[in-house]
């Protein structure tokens, strides 16, 4: 397969034509067993068959205006089509479960034809998009490797039985359709991240006439579920008021985030725009307030939040570039990224920083670790970190730390409500209420609280952070010494800007002498949730750690190391913080919500760790201030001074907050190089004069 740069719609449309015509006669051929093939690759090849001319259906009447002329009802019932293989009641019968596929097709060519079958299942999103390219070139791919099951039977001598072709056959035409086409899909990458012209989501958005018409919801071509459809009538519910309030405190902390640290937004022409489908009302309003500030809406599909069809799948999938991931591969990626990026570098350099309203309250997921899904090996998991760091060194190129910033907020969906006390929508719209108010709390109350705490903090030379109960946590902290405590300070004085809501003070440790054990009972990082997960720190590095999920050490090792580690031997701690936002604590109590908070509040319920790169990644050496006006210089930690030496060393590209509850907090002490002790918090409860208002909430 050869990688053809295609400007030519003809060209393609041809190339679809040949592609899709092939398919109709390997259908029949299947349908009528005209093939060798044994009764599974049969019945795999058919239903791959089926999916993309089901697709290219779809492409076409997309490409004709269907969305706007079909019913909800055929809406829902083609979305439902789209997806019914891979739901959790299908799932079980399903090639694209790496347990079907190697049970029906063997271990090695059922893991490489599962892998075929993800990538494949990548069409819907093409299809919605109208690129009729990226359906060619998958077409392509499958009648590729369709083509080498059939070469074999071609290539038998006379009376000899079919034979099944060699694994390796398969796996190198997966690997250079990766390879040959890095180009093409990292410039489309680059171009929906940082150009306008690439905005077709905006235009779903402007050309909603009536919100309570929830049909627009099917123009993505994610998967629709009644929590998505109760969503878009809940936000269409409420009254202009409220949408502007939640509108107006998301865009002003984006522009407060570019002022507090002394960035010129003026340069800045578009902003990236995340959200929940959903949510439209709300952003259209947002979008309106970022044009006031001279920035146009970036919004890309691989960025927004659509329905959950099936976590599991796509758990399933997350290593499969296992097959194609060597050095080789690495450097034609990069290459590719780096090419797309400079023909890109003017709508780069106008990138003001993504602007992210997440979502919270969706039902749990606890993935099931498959020994017959794709693994990446040691090696790879070493040259994946390379990788990683290598790719945003080349992204910071183009788009520089120092002149972007972001903003991120949260709001619970109705699917929260199976958690509620009261599960009805009345209910949900009480609680959702309550987050409103969370989010927009006095920042002017919390900034003057959090100084009072921060200036205990500066007299300290470590702080010792210990758990309550059951809790295991034993921490010792060290902190920045500082050279003129008239004009600097250890900790910044977070308020509702960047991180909304208001309510914490942190800093980047001194990594040695910071060592002890972390411990929470309960956590949900990154949408999974960890069960007693324990870490242990030595000189500010992760020394050790483990967690209850699994039934085997090395399975939650493996869950840790993926998914906390990000396949780093060790990570240091980046961030100590001490929530002080106890009436989202509150809340989430009231409501029985805590394990669902997304951790963008739930880091605001207590003090939490983060572990990876400094809150200050990237940007150690721009000066940034405190309200009082004083500097922050823990901008940084030993690690991060490789930057100035072996900058491949000084990052990992990871940030993970963990953060002990109130209710298993024990005490927080500033400790002084004299020895003296000053509690911050005691048994849970703050205790610098001038703080007490904080444990009104709590009380």
């Amino acid at each position: 397969m050869k990688n053809e740069e295609i400007k030519d719609d003809d060209v393609i449309f041809e190339r679809w034509l040949l592609a899709t015509t092939r398919l109709m006669e390997i259908k029949a051929e299947l349908r009528d067993k005209k093939t060798p093939l044994p009764e599974s690759f049969a019945e795999y090849f058919e239903k791959c068959a089926d999916f993309l001319l089901m697709i290219g259906d779809t492409w076409e009447a997309i490409s004709q205006g269907g969305l706007e002329k079909s019913t909800l009802e055929q809406l829902a019932e083609h979305n439902a089509k789209i997806y019914e293989d891979i739901t959790e009641a299908n799932y079980d019968k399903c090639f694209g479960n790496p347990e079907v596929a190697v049970k029906k097709l063997g271990e090695e060519l059922g893991k490489l034809l599962c892998a075929l079958y993800f990538e494949l299942r990548r069409c819907v999103g093409f299809a919605f998009e109208e690129d009729q390219e990226e359906l060619v070139i998958r077409a392509e791919l499958f009648l590729e490797v369709y083509g080498i099951f059939m070469s074999t039977r071609d290539d038998a001598e006379e009376g000899e039985a079919y034979r099944l072709p060699e694994a390796s056959e398969v796996k190198d035409a997966l690997y250079w359709y990766f390879s040959d086409y890095a180009d093409v899909s990292n410039e489309k990458r680059v171009k929906a991240m940082v150009s306008p012209e690439a905005n077709r989501y905006v235009g779903i958005i402007e050309s909603i006439k009536d919100y309570s018409d929830v049909r627009y919801l099917y123009k993505y071509g994610f998967y629709i579920s009644e929590n998505e459809i109760e969503t878009a009538k809940f936000i269409a519910s409420l009254p202009e008021e409220t949408i502007d309030t939640m509108a107006n405190t998301f865009t002003e902390g984006y522009r407060i985030g570019f002022e507090m640290t002394g960035k010129d937004l003026s340069i800045k022409s578009g902003a990236e725009v995340l959200y929940p489908i959903g949510f439209e009302r709300m952003i259209a309003k947002a979008i309106k307030n970022l044009e006031k500030l001279n920035l146009k809406p970036l919004i890309r599909r691989a960025r927004l939040f659509g329905g959950e069809v099936n976590r599991q799948f796509y758990y399933d999938h997350k290593d499969d570039r296992a097959l194609y991931f060597d050095r080789n591969f690495i450097n034609r990626d990069l290459e590719a990224t780096q090419t797309a990026f400079e023909k890109f570098k003017a709508e780069a350099k106008g990138y003001a920083g993504p602007a992210v309203v997440e979502s919270f309250g969706e039902k749990d997921f606890d993935p099931i670790i498959k020994k017959d899904a794709i693994h990446m090996s040691d090696e790879q998991n070493k040259l994946y970190v390379e990788y990683i760091t290598k790719l945003g060194q080349t992204q910071r190129k183009y788009i520089i730390e120092e002149e972007r910033s972001f903003t991120i907020i949260a709001f619970p969906v109705p699917e929260i409500r199976e958690c509620l006390p009261d599960k009805s929508l009345e209910g949900y719209a009480k609680f959702f209420e309550e987050i409103i108010k969370v989010n927009t709390l006095d920042y002017k109350l919390y900034q003057g609280i959090q100084q009072k705490i921060i200036d205990v903090l500066d007299k300290a030379e470590y702080v010792e952070v210990t758990g309550r109960g059951e809790n295991k946590t034993n921490l010792r902290v060290h902190v920045w010494k500082l050279e003129d405590p008239a004009k600097q300070t250890k900790f910044e004085n977070c308020v509702a800007d960047v991180n909304i809501p208001v309510g914490e003070v942190f800093t980047s440790p001194v990594l040695k002498g910071t060592e002890g054990k972390l411990h929470v009972s309960k956590v949900f990082l990154n949408g999974l949730e960890f069960r007693n997960l324990e870490i242990d720190f030595k000189d500010g590095m992760i020394d050790k750690s483990s967690c209850s999920n699994y039934k085997t050490e090395k399975e939650n090792n493996d869950y840790i190391s993926e998914n906390i580690l990000f396949r780093h031997k060790t990570l240091p701690i980046g961030e100590f913080a001490i929530g002080t936002n106890t009436t989202a604590y509150t809340v989430a109590r009231k409501y029985g919500v805590e394990a669902k908070l997304p951790i963008l509040i739930a880091e605001k319920t207590g003090p939490h760790f983060a572990v990876g790169d400094t809150c200050y990644s990237h940007s150690e050496d721009i000066k940034v201030y405190n309200p009082d006006k004083k500097e922050i210089v823990s901008r940084t930690n030993e690690v991060a001074e490789l930057r100035h030496t072996d900058p491949a060393k000084a990052y990992f590209n990871c940030h993970t907050d963990i953060t002990i509850p109130y209710d298993e907090l024990g005490d927080i002490v500033a400790v002084a190089e004299d020895g003296s002790r000053e509690y911050i918090i005691k048994e849970g409860r703050f205790v610098v004069p001038g703080s007490e208002k904080l444990n009104e909430a709590l009380d």
